[in-house]
């Protein structure tokens, strides 16, 4: 079946993020700031999370995978973009594309997952000060981040074998700018709605748990607020303020993609959408979390006072 299938189907075009030929050039330009910014944003948070003494806690344990996620993501999918804006046919091989779809499902889930695991972080933060680093120890944060990580390899392996060990017929032209298992299971040629209703299935479940985790512990969050002085209470709003936007941003994003009818779907809302959750919210999160706090802002300026002293 493997050879059938390497035979059938050896590339495929991907339609882009535009049909309209004048729009290629400034797109370019625009996503290329895009996916600049994101790599210095998201790298920068790594280095700084990892040289800074002072950013050696559980939440930026977390921030720092948040980041490497985001780098991921975008790097996976934005220079393959970038060229199909200045190639005259955006073709991509059959094992890149297999390769693509296997690191976005792993990113794309490691991500939900892990941005839950940063809100039950915050919750230990504002409602067990004094036990937090007891409670948020090495072990469990690498437990928090390997589980995720662990779920995602296998639903990609899972989605992706059943995907390409299957035989392509038919059109090789993906309705998108990358590939996802959405625009690749109608191109199948059997077996195609089993797999539709497995991605449903897994989806549905992903969404839906990560968001209840993420709802349930700022429930909890807003009790633990509330029992504390009105001093605390700022700085607890503004401790979860960071966490709070990228959550609403890129659940936001998902949902609008997922949740919405049908009959509401068209090619350029699911594009803006896919291209808001995978390019635009991976720059937002390291401006989001550098602008909003003050220990990143002084991690920064600590780092380049140091640098500065040993050009000196």
């Amino acid at each position: 079946m493997g050879e059938k299938n390497l035979t059938v189907m050896t590339e495929f075009i991907l339609i882009g993020v535009t049909r309209c030929p004048e729009l290629q050039l400034p797109l370019f330009g625009v996503f290329l700031i895009i996916y600049i910014i994101t790599v210095v944003g998201n790298l920068g948070m790594i280095i700084l999370t990892k040289v800074d003494s002072h950013l050696h806690t559980p939440m930026y344990f977390f921030i720092r995978h948040l980041a490497f996620i985001d780098l991921g993501n975008s790097t996976l999918i934005s220079p393959k973009m970038l060229v199909n804006f200045v190639v005259d046919q955006n073709t991509i091989s059959y094992y890149a594309c297999a390769a693509q779809l296997a690191f976005f499902i792993l990113f794309i889930i490691s991500e939900l997952f892990i941005l839950s695991a940063m809100a039950c972080d915050l919750y230990v933060a504002i409602s067990n000060p004094l036990l937090y680093n007891v409670i948020m120890s090495p072990r469990c944060c690498h437990v928090l981040v390997g589980i995720p990580y662990l779920y995602s390899t296998f639903q990609s392996l899972m989605f992706t074998i059943k995907i390409f060990t299957l035989t392509f017929c038919g059109s090789n032209v993906i309705s998108h700018f990358y590939c996802d298992d959405v625009p690749l299971v109608p191109m199948l040629c059997s077996n195609a709605r089993e797999i539709q209703s497995l991605i449903i299935m897994f989806s549905a479940f992903n969404l839906i748990s990560s968001l209840l985790v993420v709802l349930l512990t700022y429930m909890l969050i807003l009790i633990a607020i509330f029992r504390v002085h009105s001093a605390g209470q700022e700085k607890a709003f503004s401790t979860c303020g960071s966490h709070l936007t990228v959550v609403v941003v890129f659940y936001g994003t998902l949902l609008f993609t997922y949740v919405q009818p049908k009959s509401g779907h068209s090619y350029d809302t699911d594009i803006i959408a896919s291209v808001f959750y995978t390019l635009v919210t991976p720059m937002l999160n390291p401006l989001i979390y550098s602008l909003r706090n003050k220990e990143v802002k002084s991690a920064l300026h600590r780092v380049f006072k140091n640098s500065c002293n040993l050009c000196v």
